[in-house]
Order: C-alpha cells, then sequence, then structure tokens
C-alpha cells in the first residue's frame, strides 16, 4: 500500500466553470478512485485562484468587490462536485484560506535565504487572460497564441526570479524521470524549452497595477507577490506547508507519489517554473506531471470568450453523471484535442452503457432470476482457463486479464485504453450469451431433462463477468458500479430482481 497525492491545477475564477475544468476535474477524481481501490491511501486536492488581476477587472466590471466576486464564481467551481458525483478530500481557495497566505510567505522568505531574487525594471508584452509575459517571438501575428489578443505593453521594476540558475538541474531531473512529465511528447516539449535557454522570470507586480488584491511581498508591501507564484504554492500550503509541518510531512514529503493534473496551456508554469520554485526553497518536487489536451468545440478551444462553453451541471441535467462522465473518459484523446458534440455523448452511451455493459448485466440478473430465483452455484476452478470449452475459456482469459490491462493503461494515464478494458469485457461477456445460449439449456432442462450444470456453468461465468464489470467501473462510475455489485449479489444470498443500470438516451435540443 503506498500513499498517493493527486492534485489539479486550480483555475481562474473569472468566468463561470466549463466542460474543460470537468475534464480535469474527472481525470484527478478517477485517479483517486482508482488508487484507492488498489489499497493506497489517497488524498485529492482541488480548488480556485483567485488572486488573478483578470478577476479583479471582472468585479469591476459588475460594479461589486472582488472578494464577492472570487466567492461567488468560486462557489460554483465547488458546486461541479455533486452533479459529477466527484470526490475530493481537499478545495482550496488562494484569496481566503487561512493556510495560503502563510505557506506563501514562507516559500518567499525561503527563495530570498537562498539569493533567488532581484530587482529589475523591464518593459514586456503581458496578456492578462495567462497572467504572463510573452517575447515576440511567441506570438502568432502579435496576438497570445493561447487567447488571441495582443498583449498589452507593461514597464514596471519589480522582484525577479533567477530561474536560469536551474536549467541544468532541471533538465537532469527531467530527462532521467525524476520528475516525470507525461505523455512523452510534452516531456521533449518541455526539455526543448529548457535547452533553448531559461531566462528570469517577474515574480511580483506593482501593488497600484494589481488594484491593491493579492498577497503582499514580505517585506516590500507595493508589491505584490505574481499570481502565478502565489497560484501554484497552493500545491504545498493546502497540505500545510507553512501552517501544519506533520501534515505536511505527511501528505508531501513523505509521499510514495505526487501527481499534478494540468492542461496543456500551463505545461510552462508546472513543469519549469514551479520545480525551480521548489528547488531553491529546499522542497521536495512533485514526482509526475500529467499534461492533459484541450477539449474543443467544432475544432476551437472552450472558453467564455469564444461562446462556446458547455456548462457541465448543465450537461448532466440533460444526460445523466455517468454519460458525461462516461464520455470524457471514454472519448477523450491521450493525444490531440478532442471535439465535443451532444450527439458524440448519447451516442458512446447508447453504445457502451446502455447496449454493451447494461445489457449484459440486465439479462445476466434476469436469466438468473427466470431460471435459478435469483440462487447463483459457485464457479468450480474460477481461473482455469484450459476447460475444454473454446467460448467460456476466452471469456476467463479476458476477464482475468482485464485488471493487469487496466494498471497498464493507468499507470500510462491513458483513460481511454482503461475504459476501453471495460467495454472488452462488456463485449466478451454479450458474445459468451450468445455463444452459450442459456435459453436453449434451459428449454432442455425443462422438456429433455438434461442436468442443470450446463446452465448453472453459464449463469456462474456471467455473473462474475458482471461482478468483475462493477470492480472494474468503480473509479469510473462509482454509482453505476455499486448498483452492478448490488444486482450480481457482491455480498452473497440471492440476486435481487433486475434493474436497467443504463438508460438510453435521445438527442433532444438543450
Amino acid at each position: 500500500m503506498g500513499r498517493y497525492f493527486a492534485m489539479t491545477a486550480i483555475p481562474y475564477v473569472n468566468g463561470t466553470p466549463h466542460i474543460g475544468h470537468a475534464l480535469e476535474l474527472l481525470q484527478c477524481d478517477v485517479l483517486g478512485r482508482y488508487r484507492r481501490s488498489r489499497s493506497d491511501e489517497v488524498r485529492t486536492q482541488t480548488g480556485t485562484d483567485d488572486n488573478a488581476l483578470k478577476n479583479v477587472q471582472s468585479a469591476e466590471a459588475e460594479g461589486i468587490t472582488p472578494q464577492e466576486y472570487v466567492a461567488r464564481v468560486a462557489e460554483r467551481f465547488s458546486a461541479l462536485q455533486q452533479p459529477l458525483d466527484l470526490r475530493f478530500d481537499d478545495f482550496i481557495r488562494t484569496s481566503s484560506d487561512p493556510r495560503h497566505r502563510p505557506g506563501v510567505e514562507k516559500l518567499w522568505r525561503a527563495c530570498a535565504e537562498n539569493g533567488d531574487f532581484y530587482r529589475k525594471s523591464y518593459t514586456g508584452r503581458y496578456c492578462y487572460g495567462c497572467e504572463q509575459f510573452y517575447s515576440e517571438d511567441e506570438l502568432v501575428d502579435g496576438l497570445c497564441p493561447e487567447h488571441l489578443v495582443r498583449p498589452e505593453l507593461v514597464e514596471e521594476n519589480n522582484w525577479f526570479f533567477r530561474l536560469s540558475r536551474y536549467q541544468e538541474q532541471l533538465s537532469e531531473l527531467i530527462s532521467s524521470d525524476q520528475l516525470r512529465i507525461e505523455p512523452a511528447s510534452r516531456k521533449r516539449e518541455v526539455l526543448a524549452f529548457i535547452e533553448s535557454g531559461l531566462e528570469d522570470f517577474s515574480v511580483s507586480r506593482s501593488m497600484q497595477r494589481a488594484r491593491g488584491w493579492g498577497i503582499p511581498v514580505p517585506d516590500d508591501p507595493d508589491q505584490v507577490i505574481y499570481v502565478w507564484y502565489d497560484a501554484l504554492a497552493n500545491y504545498i500550503t493546502a497540505p500545510g506547508y507553512g501552517t501544519d509541518p506533520d501534515t505536511f510531512a505527511y501528505w508531501w514529503t513523505d509521499a510514495d507519489e505526487l501527481v499534478h493534473v494540468i492542461g496543456k496551456g500551463i505545461i510552462r508554469f508546472h513543469a519549469v517554473y514551479w520545480p525551480a520554485m521548489l528547488l531553491s526553497a529546499g522542497v521536495r518536487l512533485p514526482t509526475t506531471i500529467f499534461v492533459h489536451e484541450y477539449l474543443t468545440a467544432d475544432g476551437a478551444k472552450i472558453s467564455k470568450s469564444a461562446g462556446n462553453a458547455k456548462d457541465p451541471a448543465e450537461l448532466v441535467d440533460r444526460f445523466g453523471t455517468d454519460a458525461l462522465r462516461w464520455w470524457m473518459l471514454r472519448d477523450v484523446a491521450l493525444a490531440g484535442d478532442t471535439d465535443y458534440t451532444d450527439q458524440r455523448l448519447v451516442t458512446r452511451n447508447n453504445e457502451d452503457l446502455a447496449n454493451n455493459i447494461g445489457n449484459l448485466v440486465n439479462r445476466t440478473v434476469s436469466m438468473v432470476a427466470k431460471y435459478r430465483d435469483g440462487v447463483v452455484t459457485p464457479l468450480a476452478d474460477p481461473d482455469r482457463a484450459d476447460t475444454g470449452d473454446a467460448d467460456r475459456d476466452q471469456l476467463r482469459r479476458t476477464r482475468s486479464t482485464a485488471r493487469d490491462r487496466m494498471d497498464a493503461a493507468m499507470a500510462g494515464f491513458d483513460f481511454r485504453r482503461a475504459a476501453e478494458v471495460i467495454t472488452d469485457l462488456g463485449n466478451e461477456g454479450n458474445r459468451y450469451v450468445e455463444a452459450a445460449t442459456p435459453w436453449a439449456l434451459a428449454k432442455a432442462e425443462r422438456k429433455e431433462g438434461a442436468a442443470p450444470e450446463a446452465l448453472d456453468t453459464v449463469l456462474a461465468e456471467l455473473v462474475a463477468t458482471c461482478r468483475e464489470l462493477g470492480h472494474l467501473l468503480v473509479p469510473f462510475l462509482p454509482g453505476a458500479a455499486q448498483s452492478i455489485l448490488d444486482q450480481t449479489g457482491e455480498h452473497g444470498g440471492p440476486l435481487p430482481k433486475p434493474s436497467p443500470i443504463f438508460q438510453r438516451l435521445e438527442l433532444t435540443e438543450s
């Protein structure tokens, strides 16, 4: 048993959550549930990044205070946990959580004591959407590549962090997988960025430009700590850095795995800036950074400004939690963006959940009720795959290898491949039903006095398969998984009457 700590990035709260935010939350939730199912001790964490200047701008546009604005919007992010059936152990808000500011100040002082800060005047092009400066060669036709807006020319005298000091160390850590970046294409991207030469970056803003919003620089109250320096610290302030040494040691310093789940647009901050800050402060680095791709709509990145943001809570109201969770896990690619449509969600639900897994469970439980009054005869030698019945042996091999296949997929953060393990087993179970024809065996018993063992064996194999499907589904669809285990008598006794696990969906106008 290991100790596993998984964290999402924390989004700005200058707009309401959309399906892109839901994807990251879900991936982290599934990682945590999966590791719990493997008997690990798990902590999962998310939250909101409240201290960005664009949050201040959004509040000003509405004529309310930043505190009022971020509190209202942050609640909508936190509220996603219920409709998406998420289980997070901690939710941190960087503007109001009493753990955060002391930890950020401690991190700042630790970097300062290591000689990694200095003051500098500079002029640069700043994108408020990204909260970062861009060089001319990073712009696309003069626009921010992420938000497609023209960055503002900013001139200030601020504190800088000596990122260049850590270039060789970061390259070695990432090349050797001491800091693992997945998938491999993102590792290559980060190494190429490092090898091109790291430049020191600004880690404060003037109090005036920040409108007084944010955490003041220790011993320099005219400056506010740069929002990314502040926000990245949430990963360590929530488990107690600066406030609770014992909990911090337990969940950070002494954990077996520390995993960040982030989107590709913020890889530089997490894979370069953040580990350098931790090296400077003498704090342990995360073990893994998993970088997911974007969800898109009609080929464009989903965003509030683009007007194509899908509200995940509204999608759950229309299609259900299971359908949305399953689509994001089964269809979203490990490499390359994935386009969301309602039709794709409905099709995937009907093909995989209703017609495959749900159909197998329903017909299995129904046949056990009809032919054996809900009583299942235990399998003899359930692990043998050389029974002499080719169809039965194939089902057993698929069932017995499913967990190893899922472990391999999850080790590479390949949620799509892990979900395919489940659908493959469902397909094999349904194929076995057609090959074994239990209804014909039941007819032979009634009319010809055939021995019951043949039908008992078929039903037992099907129940074992459905139970394994239930166990495999626990991280993905926890509610449906429990329903399957309950209906297939996981805890002994006669099987209850069958009840549909999944519903077929019809595409309707929203």
